[in-house]
């Protein structure tokens, strides 16, 4: 429906007399049975409904949740994207001994980059960051642990964790729970907020 609309403006514009406009829009072509058919992507728009709340403290709420997702996002993605760059970097290590050298000098790295900020996270930016790196890389964080540090370290961080009243293996429901979560990070990604 919407290539049929633009394709009709288009063609509008196409055949307009110069002396009512001067623009020329030049996209691809594809001939059909001796037709000229515009070729033009079109992407699918995400429409967000209006999120309207009964109360002042729902509203402050939401924001508030919307505040602790923008903060924490952008570290689950490099999250996401570091893992990923460490695991194929593993994957051509040999020795277990190259690689447990490698994992140090990589959280070394990253405690000198983003030690700090990520300590000035209040708890439940923690708790939703925690989420969101499940959200990146399928995994909880739990079993990246494991994966990279071993059984008994995963275990150790994780009863530190519950302590402090979190749990590293928490997964992310985008279709449940976290279903405010997935939209506001849908939102960010498209450019909304």
């Amino acid at each position: 429906m919407y290539r049929v609309i633009l394709f009709i403006l288009l063609t509008i514009i196409a055949f307009m007399s110069p002396a009512q406009d001067t623009t020329k829009i030049i996209v691809p072509a594809k001939i059909i049975d001796g037709d000229t058919i515009a070729l033009i992507d079109i992407y699918p728009a995400i429409v967000f409904p209006t999120v309207a709340f009964s109360t002042k403290r729902a509203t402050v709420r939401y924001d508030r949740l919307v505040y602790n997702v923008k903060k924490v996002y952008p570290y689950a993605k490099l999250a996401g994207k570091k893992l990923r760059e460490f695991k194929s970097v593993l994957d051509t290590l040999k020795s277990e001994k190259e690689q447990k050298r490698f994992i140090k000098s990589a959280e070394k790295q990253l405690e000198a980059q983003f030690g700090n900020e990520i300590k000035d996270l209040s708890f439940n930016q923690g708790k939703i960051l925690i989420k969101l790196i499940y959200r990146e890389t399928g995994n909880s964080t739990f079993d990246i642990v494991k994966e990279l540090r071993g059984s008994f370290n995963a275990f150790i961080w994780q009863t530190l964790a519950r302590i402090f009243g979190y749990d590293l293996k928490t997964n992310y429901d985008p279709a449940g729970t976290d279903q405010a979560i997935e939209q506001i990070v849908l939102m960010i990604d498209a450019g909304a907020i």
